[in-house]
């Protein structure tokens, strides 16, 4: 019998995505589930940012490797003034509708 090496399962990407609030601002998280997070800031249960500052749509979201590349990512990008987060939006490899 020949030896075949056990399957590895690659790891799941997490993401990095940006939500465009009702008072105009941006807000940036990461996760693995997109849909499922935004969900959870629609009801209510994500970050106090957008507790304060309800949720107009999801505007796009980019696919990183691994947790720490998305949370780097994320760090910068929340770093940056929003006309550079116009030009990650516009960048992003995924945008969807909202």
């Amino acid at each position: 019998m020949p030896d075949n090496p056990p399957m590895v399962a690659e790891p799941a990407p997490w993401y990095v995505y940006l939500l465009e609030c009702r008072n105009g601002s941006y807000y940036a998280g990461i996760s693995n589930d997109v849909e499922a997070r935004y969900q959870a800031h629609l009801a209510g249960k994500g970050a106090r940012y957008t507790r304060a500052n309800p949720l107009v749509k999801l505007l796009a979201s980019r696919a990183y490797p691994d947790r720490a590349a998305a949370s780097k990512a994320e760090w910068q990008l929340k770093r940056q003034p929003r006309a550079r987060k116009l030009a990650w939006l516009l960048a992003a490899e995924t945008v969807l509708p909202g």
